[in-house]
């Protein structure tokens, strides 16, 4: 129940329910929000959900910008190494590889556009948070941090 101010002394009404988060869209593509977690503070960021095969394998392939406090966190369903590349794809990113928990294992940082270079996880991981280079180290992201999404185990 919820106290309503301006209501006479002992009057109540139903509480509302809140309504459910908007819709995030981000150059017409849905995108929910993330949180990652530092030792210098929580930072708020949309991130798209790359969940499949078909996403997955695009990624952000000919993306030639993106907004500062957005990204692509790729989910992989499954804990295992995994292996990127910045075929295609014109941004340089920092790549935030990820456990079932949400928490850094390993960063690549300023990948190289367009490389065929194989970027490795370093061992087995759940999901990748890709971000546009340089924001790691401004907000001062490193292994043992974490990141706050639904898609992680609590």
């Amino acid at each position: 129940m919820l106290l309503v101010a301006g209501s006479p002394a002992g009057a109540q009404q139903e509480a509302i329910p809140a309504p459910p988060p908007s819709s995030l869209e981000v150059e017409g593509r849905q995108a929910e929000e993330i949180w990652i977690v530092t030792k210098s503070g929580r930072f708020r960021f949309t991130a798209e959900i790359a969940d499949d095969p078909q996403e997955r394998s695009r990624g952000l392939m000919f993306r030639k910008s993106m907004p500062p406090k957005h990204g692509m966190l790729f989910d992989f369903g499954e804990v295992r190494p995994v292996h990127m590349w910045m075929r295609n794809t014109p941004l340089s990113l920092d790549m935030v590889f990820l456990d079932e928990t949400g928490t850094v294992t390993s960063i690549a940082e300023r990948t190289t556009p367009f490389s065929d270079a194989i970027i490795d996880s370093g061992g087995p991981i759940s999901h990748v948070l890709e971000l546009n280079a340089g924001i790691v180290r401004l907000i001062g992201l490193q292994p043992g941090d974490r990141v706050e999404h639904a898609s992680f185990e609590q």
